[in-house]
């Protein structure tokens, strides 16, 4: 891989989970942002380690991930800890049945339109007539 191509604290089998989602350079992870790149990584079905948004997120701050600040790294736990909630709501609501339910921030990813409730009122329609 052509220098401008690596990615600083990623390995060659991360690189590969990376380019497998459409990123090959620091400046598409920086597009991206770490967050963004680790869901994606996860959708894709593989089973990254906080390890990998740590490493992505000191290429982005452009240091070691070993250098980012406990504030930082907590706020990526928490990140980490959101996608993996979305996750399993949905892998829950498909085993019910409900194959949208309470996954968000996972639908936005995939670009899955939220669904219409039918029973909601039209907007701009009143609920009530007078």
């Amino acid at each position: 891989m052509p220098p401008s191509e690596k990615i600083r604290n990623v390995g060659p089998k991360s690189a590969a989970w990376l380019r497998q989602i459409g990123i090959r350079t620091e400046e598409d992870l920086r597009k991206f942002g770490a967050v963004e790149a680790y869901r994606r990584v996860k959708l894709a079905g593989f089973k990254p380690t906080l390890n990998l948004l740590y490493s992505m997120a000191g290429a982005e701050d452009d240091c070691h991930w070993t250098q980012l600040s406990e504030e930082r790294k907590a706020a990526l736990v928490l990140a980490s800890d959101s996608i993996t909630e979305e996750m399993n709501a949905r892998k829950l609501a498909k085993r019910m049945g409900q194959t949208h339910a309470g996954t968000g921030m996972v639908d936005k990813a995939l670009g899955v339109s939220e669904p219409v409730d039918s029973e909601a009122p039209a907007q701009g329609s009143s609920e009530h007539e007078d």
